[in-house]
Formats: structure tokens, C-alpha cells, sequence
């Protein structure tokens, strides 16, 4: 605000970047001050009025400049200021705060990790010298252990158990097969014989005998059968081709509900004509169309069917506008009545005699007696004035009703816990401390082989970095025996000569996005994993994603359901922000709730994700530490807020700081703490990022291996026409000489792909990282060692050692003379088992080979 309050300096987005804008405080008038090429930001109106301090752009620099507010005069006065946050969001502001000083001749600013003052007149610069002995309160990171391939494993990410009328068994998926269990008995497998294809979405029929279900094949998509409860060969019905889910069956066990799914490039894009909900008759085999909005149907009380609809806010989530409501129509799809709105519910279900809704909010289910409210009742905002009851105390997923009402059911992992709806509704009520174990124990897929890699180097990126030329490495199993020179090959090991070759340990992506499913629809080839495989990527961290999705699909690589890296995850983000995925932290206990609900559906770690209050993240970070997981912090360009959860505890930092350039004071910081860093360069927070960059100097749509995996629709949309800059332009080398500085202090800095890139994007990585300082042996540390010690994971990935995983990736060129080799991939070798990089076709250890994917049938396959 400039003296005597007439008027107001402020930044203006929607133009230039940012300009400022004066306000007039009598006639409310705006004019534009400063702005153009460069933007302007952080004003510092001088005491006397005249004069106008703020920063500017000039090309890629940030810059200090005045203006005569008389005459409009702009005047740069120092050149050497660090980076401004134009390019972030820039919550605490665009640059640190200045001051002119009380004549109006000198300004006081912060740069280079120094305060100046600067003369206006002369414009000379004298440093203001200053120094801060401080200690501060810091707790050190949470570590784990994660054993990444035990023998025998408990299965824990159960889906779409559904109980049986009577209640006395459960059917669920799990392993993309379906079990049931019967009383107190192990689940005992439903279908019998080998088939292709994962079933999914069972139903019981009303009289118990039978269930009906979904199974999916990458080619004939979803077919219905149906089995009867004893077991046995199920049989397939009519089902016009598509991709369908969300299976349910009216009382009389005549008719089923489906909604079919619009089709994607991960699942396929076609067969998805007139998507919605359907009826299906099962005495003629016959579909009818419903409606086109609305999924998880279910039949209700009076013939009228009941759907759950998300309407989402053009003011973005988080808006009092967006809900979800519980709708139903007419067997014509009309009439369409509300029956009840949740803001943020992520799920709805009538119970069968109408009396109830059942709704999951904020991933715990809750209960409400219809008869206690009007037709639409926004449940949230009603629930201090009547019966609105929490069902679960960890989290909830996969609501299913008695067909009497009078209990409801949910599971978390492989837990199946059953209320009693009277005793739930009254108020005397306590949530089942125990449930129903579906889970399984199971053995992880180690294949027989004896295999002998000879007369390649390997870089171990063991602890003393150790280069051992022609080397042989025996493998047995899915482990390594030994690596040494001049070893003789047992005669019952395969060799495999490898002469001018190098071995590297297989890549491990700490931040790694990307699909697992399609509306939980597990693919039996995502091309999105083989395409990371296929470019040695043979472990994925996921710090966000689907537990429905990511856990089941991690469970189904480990058992050679399908093919594709080692996949753990963090499942659903403790988010901080309101949204069908709010996680809301009051308490400790609110903490261990969502920590505790992850654990059990399979994760390893927490990601403590925009919380708004540093005792929230703080219980994130506590409730991690009692169960026993890491937690990773979502950076959210906010300094801030990234040294606060140093302090706290949080096993690392996920994107880079967004200052870009940081000082002693915080190496000094960060160095005592040993937090990790992942800062995820090619989505870099400052400017152009690492993926723009290597766009602009590769030709990404014409590489040898991605483009064998990611459909053309997919790849050539990004990659073919370019956005052009100059190098100057680009911050990913910033950001890398930033997390350079770190390393060598100690700090464990990992790549992170985001998922930007499939499998190219982790070479990015480390290219980037060179870009920035990093030696080729620092580099891949970046991408083997360090990741694997920041996940906990080291006793198993990440050097090339005996006893550790056969996780391996061969190369035809040295990644040490030239980093940019790493991508010059011959074959990849994951759990002992070795595929040649094109096709990914197994050879010495197997012989299976991938399908033709949908593109590659089509006009589009020839697209390169």
C-alpha cells in the first residue's frame, strides 16, 4: 500500500504473466503500473510515493527495477537477482520481501543468499553482512525395511467380495481369480481349470445358488458367465462385445444391471458405442439401454433403480457445488428423483428395503435412516440433525447389504466386517475389532533356471562402485549367485555370452505414476508397465494412485499374472485439500485411521500430501512411524512447508524445492536431517522442465523401444511437434545442480519419473541429473542404489551383489563414457527371468511373448 492509503499494489495473472495494478481507494479505478514481457511482480511502493520497486523478467533472469511513477520510467538497477516464482504457484509470494529505506534513496533486498542494499543514485550494491547461529528441533526420517520378494506372501488387496443371501460365505476376487470362503474354511477356488483372462465383479443370485460374474480378456473384453456356488466349468451368456463393470441383480434373481464403460487406449478404445447403464434379462440373454449417466446401479424398492452420480463444479474440487448423489429412474431410465447428496462421497447404496443409505465419506462408511429426511437431503450438512451413524473405524471399500437390511458389509484389504444395522442405528454400537480374513498365502513366482551371464562389464553400484570388467554373473532362481572375473560356468547353468556388453543393476523409479486399471479393470498387458519394463525399469514406487487398482495389480505381478516391473505404492494420498479424496486430520487417531487403512490394502509407505497444518502432517508422519511405513511428502512448490516436514521426520521430499538455488544454511539443515530428495525434473517446479527439454532435442516418437509399447494416439500427440526454447530456458539442470550439492552432503537423491514418459522419462532423469553436475556413476545412483536404501529395499535391488534379485538391465554401450547410453537397452532381466527390450519375448529362461497390442491390429500400428 503506498503512503497516505491511496492506493493498493497487487499481482494480476490473468495477462502478461503477471503485471501489477494500481487500485484507486476513492473512485475504485485500476490501471495497469508494470507488466509486458516478463511479467512484474512483488511492488515496493518507496515511502515518498515516487517511486515503484518491483521484479521483472528479462529473458530468462529475474531482475530488479524501478519506476518514476511520475513519468512511467523503468530503470533496471541490479541483474543478479536468484529466480522469482512466476513459474509456480508462489503461495508465500514471487520473491522475498524488500524495503526501501526511510529517505526513499536505497532499497534492501535479498539475493545470492545475501542481503544487499542498493544505492539508487550510484546504483553500487554494499552486502548488509549477517550471521545466525541456530539450533532447531528435527526429528530424523522414517526408514523401513521392505523384504521385496519373500517366498510366500498374504494377499491383501481383496476385491469385490460380495456375501452370500444366507451369510454364510463370501466370494471375492483376488489374483484376477475368484474364491469363496465358507464359514471358518480357507477360501477355496470357484472356477475350475487354467484360463485367460481375470474375473471380476461377482454377484450371488437371491437363492444362493449360483453367482454371476465378469471376466476380461485383453481381445474379447468382458464376457458374463455364471457358476454355480459348489463350483465347477462356469458358463458363458450373451454379452454384445465391450467393456463392462458394476454387476448387480434384482430380488427375484431375473434381471442384472451392468454399466458399460467409454473404451481407452490402456483397456481399448473401441466397442464403446452408447456407454452407461444397462438391463440385462437373463432369461433371453438380452441387453436394453437404461441411461447414459451414473454408475454403481442397484436395484430398489417399487422397480425403480438406484444410481450414484458425481456432479463435478466448473469452480474445480473442493467446491461446495461439486456432490455426489444418489439418483433413481424408471425401468425406462426416466423420471429421475434424487434421493440423497453427499459432498464428498465416493460412494452410495440403498438398502434393499429403502430405508437406508449407505455411503462412504472421507473413506469410512456411514449409515443413514431414510425415513428421517426428505427426498435429496444433503447428507453431510444434515448430519447434527438426525441419525446419520460411522460404520468403520480403519476405512471402508465395497459396500453390500443382507438382503433382509438388517446388516451391511465392507471390507478393508482382505478384512470382511459385517454391522448390525439395529445395533448400529440405536447408538450402542462398536466397530467389529476383527473381521473375516480373505486373505491367502501364496507363493511368489521364482522361476527354475540356472543362467550364466558372461564376459559383460557390470556396474554394480555396489559401496565401493566396483567396475568389473568381463565379468560372469551366475544366476539361479530369481537371485544372484556370485559376479567375479574369470568364474567357470557349472555345467548346468545356460551361458550367455554378453562380450561388449554392461550389466546395470535394474532401474527403480521413486516416483512413478501411471495406470494400473481401467475403473479397476486390470489389463492382461499394460502397455504402460512393459513399456517401463522394456526400458529397464524394474521397480515402480507410486506415491498417489488407486489401492483398488495398484495393490491388486502389485499382488498379480508378483504371481506372473501379468508382466511388468515391481509395483508398491503409497495407494490413496492423506490429502489434505476437500474432495472425494479428502483425508481431514484432527486428532492422531483420525492418522492411524488412514495409515492403518492403507497398511492393511498392501502399502510400504504414506504420502503426506498438502495437510494444511504442520501438526496434521506431523500425525501423518507419527501414525506412519507406529505402523511401521515411510511417508514421502507431496514438495507442493512451497518451500516452507518443505523444510517444516524435514524437521518432522518425513523420509523425503518428492518434487524439487522451488527455489531452485538454495544456500549453506539449508544444506546445513538437510545434511543433519538425512531426509531423501526426489525432485522429479522432468515435471520440474520453475520453468521448462526436463521432459520439454529432451523433447525439443530427441525424436521421441521414433525411438527404438517406446514406440514398440505406447500407442501412437498416445505418443505422437506429445512428441511430433514441439515447443522450442532456449537452453537458458530451462530449469531441470537448475534443479539438478541444486540436488547435486545435496547428494554430495550425504542426502539420498532418487529419480522420479512422475509418469511423464513411459520408462524413457527415468532416463530423462538421469540425463538431467548429468545436465546439472552429477557424474555417469552419480547419475545412476540416482536411478539403483540410492532409491532402493530411500525405500528400504537395498537388502534386495539396487546393486548387483550375490544374494540380491536378478533385477537387471543389459546395454550395448558403457552408460560411464556417456550417460545418454542407459536407454541402449539389448534385454532386461527381472526376477531371474530374461526379455530381449524390443518385444519384450523371453529368451534362455522362457519362451512366452507378448500378444499384439489393440493399435497394432489396427491402420494405427503402422503409424511411426
Amino acid at each position: 500500500v503506498s503512503p497516505g492509503n491511496t492506493f493498493i499494489y497487487h499481482e494480476d495473472s490473468n495477462t502478461e504473466l503477471f503485471q501489477i495494478r494500481r487500485v484507486d481507494l476513492a473512485s475504485t479505478e485500476i490501471t495497469t503500473v508494470a507488466g509486458g514481457p516478463g511479467g512484474a511482480v512483488r511492488p515496493t511502493p518507496s515511502p515518498d510515493g515516487s517511486k515503484l520497486a518491483y521484479v521483472k523478467r528479462v529473458r530468462a533472469e529475474s531482475r530488479l527495477f524501478v519506476m518514476n511513477l511520475a513519468t512511467g520510467e523503468e530503470r533496471m538497477v541490479y541483474a543478479e537477482l536468484d529466480p522469482d516464482m512466476q513459474e509456480t504457484w508462489a503461495v508465500h509470494g514471487f520473491y522475498p520481501t524488500m524495503e526501501w529505506t526511510p529517505d526513499s534513496d536505497a532499497i534492501v533486498f535479498w539475493a545470492k543468499g545475501k542481503i544487499f542494499k542498493l544505492d539508487l543514485a550510484t546504483e553500487a550494491t554494499t552486502e548488509i553482512p549477517f550471521h545466525v547461529a541456530d539450533t532447531r528441533k528435527i526429528y530424523p526420517p522414517l526408514r523401513g525395511t521392505v523384504e521385496v520378494a519373500p517366498e510366500t506372501f498374504a494377499t491383501k488387496m481383496v476385491r469385490y467380495p460380495q456375501p452370500s443371501p444366507d451369510g454364510t460365505s463370501v466370494v471375492f476376487e483376488s489374483l484376477g481369480r475368484l474364491f469363496i470362503k465358507r464359514g471358518e474354511s480357507p477360501p477355496e477356488r470357484l472356477t475350475r481349470g487354467d484360463h485367460e483372462g481375470f474375473d471380476y465383479s461377482p454377484i450371488y443370485s437371491p437363492d444362493g445358488d449360483s453367482i454371476y460374474f465378469l471376466r476380461w480378456h485383453d481381445d474379447s473384453l468382458t464376457t458374463l458367465y455364471r457358476v454355480r456356488t459348489r463350483g465347477g466349468a462356469p458358463r458363458e451368456m450373451a454379452l454384445s462385445k465391450g467393456q463392462y463393470d458394476d454387476l448387480a441383480i434384482n430380488a427375484d434373481g431375473t434381471e442384472l444391471l451392468l454399466r458399460k464403460r467409454r473404451g481407452s487406449d490402456l483397456l481399448n478404445p473401441n466397442f464403446d458405442n452408447k456407454p452407461g447403464i444397462y438391463l440385462y434379462d437373463l432369461a433371453s440373454e438380452q441387453l436394453s439401454f437404461l441411461t447414459d449417466s451414473g454408475n454403481n446401479p442397484h436395484f430398489g424398492p417399487e422397480g425403480r433403480i438406484y444410481l450414484q452420480e458425481r456432479n463435478e463444479s466448473a469452480e474445480g474440487r473442493g467446491s461446495s457445488t461439486a456432490i455426489t448423489q444418489l439418483v433413481s429412474v424408471d425401468r425406462a431410465g426416466q423420471d429421475k428423483r434424487t434421493v440423497a447428496e453427499a459432498e464428498f462421497a465416493s460412494e452410495m447404496r440403498l438398502s434393499p428395503d429403502g430405508n437406508y443409505v449407505a455411503f462412504i465419506n472421507q473413506f469410512q462408511l456411514h449409515v443413514a435412516a431414510r425415513s428421517q429426511f426428505g427426498a435429496g437431503i444433503d447428507l453431510d450438512a444434515a448430519k447434527p440433525a438426525f441419525a446419520v451413524r460411522r460404520a468403520s473405524k480403519v476405512g471402508a471399500t465395497y459396500i453390500a447389504w443382507s438382503p433382509d437390511s438388517e446388516s451391511i458389509s465392507w471390507s478393508v484389504g482382505a478384512e470382511f466386517k459385517t454391522a448390525n444395522i439395529n445395533t448400529l442405528m440405536n447408538g450402542d454400537y462398536a466397530t467389529p475389532a476383527t473381521g473375516n480374513n480373505l486373505s491367502m498365502q501364496v507363493a511368489h513366482a521364482i522361476p527354475n533356471t540356472a543362467v550364466a551371464l558372461t564376459n559383460a562389464r557390470v556396474i554394480t553400484m555396489n559401496d565401493e562402485r566396483a567396475v568389473i570388467e568381463n565379468a560372469t554373473v551366475l544366476i539361479k532362481g530369481n537371485r544372484i549367485e556370485s559376479i567375479a572375473r574369470g568364474t567357470a560356468v557349472p555345467e548346468d547353468y545356460t551361458e550367455i555370452d554378453l562380450a561388449g556388453k554392461t550389466i546395470m543393476p535394474g532401474i527403480i523409479d521413486a516416483h512413478a505414476h501411471g495406470p494400473y486399471a481401467g475403473d479397476d479393470i486390470i489389463p492382461q498387458q499394460n502397455w504402460n508397465l512393459l513399456a517401463h519394463l522394456a526400458l529397464g525399469v524394474t521397480t515402480v514406487h507410486n506415491p498417489s494412485s488407486s489401492a483398488k487398482s495398484a495393490f491388486a495389480a502389485a499382488e498379480y505381478a508378483r504371481t506372473d499374472r501379468i508382466l511388468g516391473p515391481r509395483i508398491f505404492s503409497t495407494g490413496e494420498i492423506v490429502y489434505g485439500a476437500k474432495s472425494t479424496s479428502w483425508a481431514p486430520i484432527d486428532n492422531l487417531d483420525d492418522a492411524l485411521a488412514h495409515v492403518r487403512r492403507l497398511a492393511a490394502q498392501g502399502a510400504i509407505s504414506v504420502k503426506n500430501y498438502n495437510q494444511p497444518r504442520r501438526e496434521q502432517r506431523q500425525q501423518v508422519i507419527e501414525a506412519a512411524r507406529q505402523e511401521g511405513l515411510i511417508s514421502v511428502a507431496e514438495g507442493g512448490s512451497l518451500y516452507q512447508l518443505d523444510m517444516s516436514m524435514i524437521a518432522d521426520g518425513i523420509t523425503g521430499i518428492e518434487h524439487n524445492v522451488p527455489t531452485l538455488k538454495m544456500y549453506d544454511d539449508v544444506h546445513q539443515f538437510w545434511r543433519q536431517s538425512g531426509a531423501g530428495y526426489t525432485p522429479t525434473l522432468v515435471v520440474t517446479y520453475g520453468g521448462l522442465t526436463s521432459e520439454d527439454y529432451f523433447y525439443q532435442n530427441t525424436e521421441v516418437w521414433k525411438h527404438p523401444i517406446l514406440s514398440n509399447f505406447v500407442p501412437p494416439s498416445q505418443l505422437q500427440a506429445r512428441s511430433v511437434r514441439r515447443v522450442t526454447a532456449p537452453e537458458e530456458d530451462y530449469r531441470d539442470d537448475d534443479s539438478a545442480a541444486a540436488a547435486k550439492i545435496l547428494m554430495d552432503a550425504g542426502i539420498m537423491v532418487n529419480i522420479g519419473a512422475h509418469g511423464q514418459r513411459e520408462g524413457l522419462a527415468s532416463h530423462w532423469e538421469m540425463w538431467s541429473f548429468a545436465r546439472g553436475g552429477f557424474s555417469p556413476m552419480e547419475a545412476l545412483a540416482t536411478a539403483t542404489i540410492n532409491p532402493a536404501r530411500h525405500l528400504g529395499m537395498d537388502k534386495d535391488i539396487g546393486s548387483l551383489e550375490a544374494g540380491k534379485l536378478a533385477d537387471l538391465v543389459i546395454v550395448d554401450a558403457n552408460p560411464l563414457d556417456d550417460i545418454r547410453n542407459t536407454d541402449r537397452i539389448s534385454h532386461v532381466m527381472i526376477n531371474g527371468r530374461l526379455y530381449r527390450a524390443g518385444d519384450l519375448s523371453e529368451e534362455v529362461t522362457g519362451t512366452a511373448t507378448l500378444s499384439p497390442f489393440h493399435w497394432q491390429t489396427t491402420p494405427q500400428g503402422a503409424i511411426r
